[in-house]
């Protein structure tokens, strides 16, 4: 059985690792599979990717497709021209591609026109909200794909009723969890952790990326008023596209220490030793939710809901005085107990990789 493997942005790189640690024990123990490691280039920047190939230990891609930067339909067109290609000249039996961003689905479109099978690792989760870029992502993927390993029973529930097949579903868990559990004891405290002159549960880390909450300098603004009024130090590693806006703010925080992405062990650490997290970006609700750290989610919806229900994540929105009573229960001490939601055991790659080799096509005739 021959696989291809698709990644293209950081979180890919944690969901794909354990998959290939899986197929790689497969292999030794006798089992007829193979696979063949893409990177597209959607993250180009050494910080954002190589330095995770390296410490995740991901073998070097077969090939980077060097798809760079621009809007969103110059990215999507260079990811299928070039994979496209790729694809011709190493054809495949199935294409696995993971999670949401733009890869995910330029290459399963490619692959489905070239009438390749397609498994989408973390298919049917869904935020019901259109103006998300990776919810367009998600749609396509899961209407093209031909197999779907989930995440939760909300996201098989969501397949079924957009009229996924039950024999198309394996529930098998969150391989961004095996990744998460495997790396915990390697995580590394920043270099910049004595600067910072911090100590371990009296902090906050702070992620922000999303358009909506970045882009508009004034709503940035406030963001920024509300979360420095709290009291406590704030780590914020900065993603890239918000420096300008940060750097450009009329009132500098006195408690949000600004810093460039830190590498994926330095950041776990990061959040295991916070107080609590605040955070726009899915995977680190999945991360808290495993930790047992606060979670403030500034959206309006959430496409893990478990770290909701189950979790330790709460959705404080687009409302300022929502994040203000938020970090006040934080500071107190008064935030829910979570747990951890079924199958986040360490183990979804196995799973994952049991499934492929029980399919139809990988069987021997």
């Amino acid at each position: 059985m021959k696989i291809t493997l698709i990644a293209g942005a950081r979180p890919n790189f944690m969901k794909i690792a354990p998959i290939i640690r899986a197929i790689e024990n497969a292999q030794q123990s006798g089992k007829d599979i193979k696979y063949r490691l893409v990177h597209t280039g959607q993250h180009y920047d050494d910080k954002l990717s190589k330095i995770f190939f390296e410490q995740l230990a991901i073998p070097t891609p077969n090939v980077n497709l060097g798809a760079g930067s621009g809007t969103q339909a110059e990215q999507t067109a260079r990811i299928m021209i070039e994979f496209e290609k790729d694809l011709a000249a190493n054809p495949t039996d199935l294409v696995i591609v993971v999670g949401d961003v733009t890869s995910t689905m330029a290459c399963t479109i490619v692959a489905k026109k070239m009438s390749t099978r397609v498994a989408h690792v973390e298919g049917g989760i869904r935020s019901f909200d259109m103006e998300m870029p990776e919810e367009i992502n998600r749609i396509v993927t899961d209407s093209l794909a031909d197999y779907f390993f989930t995440t939760s029973e909300v996201a098989n529930k969501n397949l079924l009723k957009s009229g996924v097949g039950e024999h198309q579903i394996f529930f098998v868990g969150n391989t961004m969890i095996d990744t998460l559990l495997k790396q915990l004891p390697k995580a590394q405290r920043p270099a910049l952790w004595p600067e910072w002159n911090i100590v371990s549960k009296e902090y906050l880390v702070l992620t922000l990326h999303r358009p909506s909450n970045v882009d508009d300098p004034e709503k940035f603004a406030e963001w920024m008023k509300v979360i420095d009024g709290v009291g406590l130090p704030v780590i914020f590693p900065v993603h890239p596209r918000t420096r300008k806006n940060f750097s450009t703010l009329k009132r500098q925080p006195a408690n949000i220490i600004a810093c460039d992405p830190l590498s994926y062990l330095e950041f776990v650490y990061l959040i295991k030793e916070s107080k609590a997290v605040i955070t726009d970006s899915g995977g680190v609700q999945e991360e808290t939710t495993v930790l047992g750290v606060p979670c403030l989610t500034l959206r309006n919806n959430t496409e893990r809901p478990e770290t909701v229900t189950t979790g330790t994540n709460e959705m404080v929105g687009d409302n300022f005085e929502a994040l203000h009573a938020a970090l006040t229960k934080v500071k107190s001490g008064n935030w829910k107990q979570g747990a951890i939601p079924q199958l986040w055991d360490g183990r979804t790659a196995e799973r994952i990789v049991a499934n492929l080799l029980n399919l139809p096509f990988a069987k021997p005739k």
